[in-house]
């Protein structure tokens, strides 16, 4: 079973957003993944509990028939390192912000989303674009590209 975490900044809008469109892609072949996100912040955790994903990522997820219901976000730990294959950051921010949470990468699990993909590049952050419905293209592409190179049906990285 390959472990991933997605990881952003709050954990309310694209790692959950991600997860959920992974999860999607990989409906039927659970036992070949085990799939959570994470905020390299703690900004929406309070008191040991997370908040609900964001209502537009939300939103715009239902658009797409993908539900996230029960979702809360929960803050990245040193701890999770060992218990992940991959972490994938969102933006060129959240791999800094993995690096020194973990202290370094040296089993080079930290890569970001669009790095699967031909273009490359960060993921924006609807939280502040506003754009919901061009951070759920660019993480379904990522997404597809991420699927596609574990699944075997591409060379990976």
């Amino acid at each position: 079973m390959i472990r991933i975490m997605f990881v952003c900044h709050g954990n309310i809008c694209r790692s959950p957003m991600a997860e959920f469109v992974f999860k999607d892609m990989a409906e039927g072949r659970s036992g070949e993944f085990f799939v959570s996100s994470a905020a390299t912040s703690d900004e929406t955790v309070w008191n040991g509990k997370g908040s609900a994903v964001y209502a537009p990522a939300r939103d715009e997820l239902e658009k797409h028939g993908i539900s996230c219901e029960g979702k809360l976000s929960v803050q990245l730990k040193k701890s999770d390192y060992g218990d992940y294959d991959l972490f994938i950051g969102m933006d060129s921010a959240n791999i800094r912000n993995m690096h020194r949470i973990f202290g370094g990468d040296p089993e080079g699990k930290i890569h970001k989303l669009l790095d699967y993909t031909e273009n490359g590049g960060d993921v924006a952050d609807p939280w502040y674009t506003r754009d919901f419905e061009k951070t759920y293209r660019d993480v379904s592409v990522g997404c597809k590209a991420l699927f596609d190179s574990l699944a075997g049906n591409k060379k990976t990285r």
